[in-house]
């Protein structure tokens, strides 16, 4: 069975996703490149910040990755194996964010990419690994898409907070829950892989001081949430947590593992010995980070 180009727009344009408005352009289709760009809005804000949620810029990785596994693995659909993404500091909130999705490595089943997230000045804040395979049913194809161009300009911009949009929830400290929807499905008709990354976002940050912001987001995708809800487990402390996401409506059959860190507040300045606390021995220090209200999580 193969997807039509047809079939593939008329997705692009019910996806929730799209009213990101994550710009992304191919220049060549043999390049292994391909570029992004998108405005920051509050709407994209981890609640009770001012900072960009770190699952948007999984979403946008998982975009890149998809797209460059696409060309490659084509006529097969690829899927997501793992997706990792790490911050060197606080994501920003506003102006325009660009993007860089390079392959590194290519072969019969599976294709890596590294992408690249820079701010409006073009400094380096976030980088991303993706693995993604070939869709085990090899009746599933896609069709050849010459000059690939997927301008999300054209769709409705996100009007309400993300979390808001999708119905993602906080059950109670350490478990979120998101609903399967028509509007947040991936080309195999099942929960996108970058709506589990936002349920297992905010598992992870319910335990966490209010204004927390991810630093590190590391999935490992296991099966795909077919039915929904997905329900998101997280546990840990000090800043480390480790998450499990579930399909409620299948038996509560294991979905993702989700590792999780976020940004923790520096220490109070030591008195005139300029000694190290314990803190800082613990974990390297955090360059370029905002104050403290800034970036102590949410």
């Amino acid at each position: 069975m193969s997807v039509s180009e047809e079939e593939l727009a008329a997705t692009r344009r019910r996806q929730i996703l799209t009213e990101l408005r994550f710009d992304v352009r191919r220049e060549l289709a043999e390049t292994g490149q391909l570029t992004g760009e998108a405005d920051l809005t509050p709407f994209m804000h981890v609640p009770g910040t001012a900072h960009l949620r770190t699952s948007i810029l999984v979403i946008w990785a998982d975009m890149l990755g998809g797209l460059l596994s696409l060309a490659a693995l084509r006529p097969r659909v690829p899927v997501t194996l793992e997706l990792d993404m790490h911050l060197l500091r606080p994501a920003p909130g506003s102006g325009r964010l660009s993007a860089v999705g390079t392959t590194v490595k290519t072969g019969r089943s599976v294709h890596v990419v590294e992408s690249e997230f820079r701010d409006e000045s073009g400094e380096l804040f976030a980088f991303s690994h993706g693995s993604f395979m070939a869709q085990p049913d090899a009746t599933l194809t896609a069709p050849v898409i010459p000059n690939l161009r997927l301008k999300a300009a054209n769709g409705p911009a996100l009007a309400v907070p993300f979390g808001e949009r999708v119905g993602v929830s906080r059950v109670a400290p350490g478990i979120a829950a998101m609903p399967k929807s028509d509007e947040g499905l991936n080309s195999s008709r099942t929960m996108h892989g970058g709506l589990i990354a936002l349920v297992a976002e905010e598992a992870a940050l319910s335990l966490d001081p209010a204004g927390s912001t991810l630093s590190s987001l590391a999935i490992r995708y296991l099966s795909p949430v077919r039915t929904g809800p997905a329900v998101a487990t997280a546990a840990g402390g000090s800043g480390l947590y480790r998450v499990e996401v579930r399909d409620d409506g299948i038996g509560r059959r294991l979905a993702a593992l989700v590792t999780a860190r976020t940004f923790l507040a520096r220490p109070a300045p030591v008195a005139a010995s300029g000694g190290r606390t314990a803190a800082d021995n613990h974990r390297p220090d955090q360059q370029g980070q905002p104050d403290d209200e800034d970036h102590h999580a949410e």
